[in-house]
């Protein structure tokens, strides 16, 4: 005997083709490679993917869903166009201004300071930390941790190469950020291209780190992760602001992106706001685990 289908509840409506192919396409991601988008913003993250779509020369996402679970090859093209590495050195200068003023001094005072870039995407700010520690003379002990789930942003971000037309922009973000040199000195330019003076490189691990599913990275005095939880959903910028809390030293700082907040998050009992334009905060007493 038919049946009629179920039909949506009154005032909603049924996903259409390509939101089916989406859900699709992020299970297959997960339940093949492992990598969970399940969390992100859907609007961003759709943009994204058919963005990739577009680029690769599919018909559609269903289309691309298919060759990603055929193809192992295809894996680290997809894996780097659904993610965000976009940056540039010293962005926000105000930013690096407050930790060169405010926060590095305060952690002057430990006999190592660690510092974890999370999402470092292709490694800007990663060296702009590099630079501001060496004028800062804490450099020599410090540590530097820069993670990404992205294997291919990971190993651009250890070249340190980036395009000579963005030297510039990345000068003037330099000076605006308190720079007491000229940012040429940290740099050899190679035809079209500079590339970052190796000694910057020498306290900087890169390592693979996914906010979604992995745990406690390392013990910091200072998280930066910036830009990276507007692609989030609630719950799961809930759970990353809570492994912050669980990865910083009693009294350590996160510094978050200028369009990110803790203000409304679960987690903004375990912070105090130290900057609230530099979108520093400092983890309460009690809140982060004692070292």
């Amino acid at each position: 005997m038919l049946t009629n289908p179920p039909q949506p509840e009154a005032g909603t409506r049924r996903p259409d083709v390509e939101d089916i192919e989406l859900e699709l396409f992020v299970r297959a991601l997960q339940l093949k490679h492992g990598y969970d988008f399940s969390q992100y913003a859907r609007a961003s993250f759709k943009r994204r993917v058919l963005h990739l779509v577009s680029e690769l020369g599919y018909g559609s996402v269903g289309e691309l869903t298919g060759k990603l679970l055929r193809d192992e090859a295809l894996l680290p093209r997809i894996v780097a166009g659904v993610s965000v590495p976009v940056s540039e050195m010293f962005r926000n200068p105000g930013v690096f201004r407050t930790l060169r003023r405010e926060i590095l001094p305060r952690l002057a005072s430990y006999p190592q300071i660690n510092i974890w870039q999370a999402g470092c995407a292709y490694g800007q700010e990663v060296y702009s930390l590099a630079i501001l520690l060496e004028e800062c003379g804490l450099y020599e002990h410090s540590q530097i941790y820069a993670t990404d789930f992205n294997d291919y942003a990971l190993a651009r971000a250890a070249e340190g190469i980036f395009p000579l037309r963005e030297a510039r922009g990345y000068s003037e973000n330099y000076l605006a950020a308190g720079g007491e040199h000229s940012l040429s000195d940290y740099y050899h330019a190679l035809y079209d291209h500079i590339k970052l003076d190796e000694k910057l490189k020498r306290n900087i691990t890169f390592a693979n780190h996914n906010l979604v599913t992995d745990g406690v990275f390392c013990e910091a005095h200072l998280i930066l992760c910036r830009n990276v939880l507007i692609y989030f959903t609630d719950p799961l910028q809930d759970r990353v602001l809570a492994l912050f809390r669980d990865s910083l030293v009693r009294g350590g700082y996160l510094c978050l992106g200028n369009k990110e907040t803790i203000d409304f998050a679960a987690a903004a009992t375990n912070f105090e706001t130290i900057d609230p334009t530099a979108r520093i905060y400092r983890a309460r007493a009690g809140a982060a685990r004692e070292r």
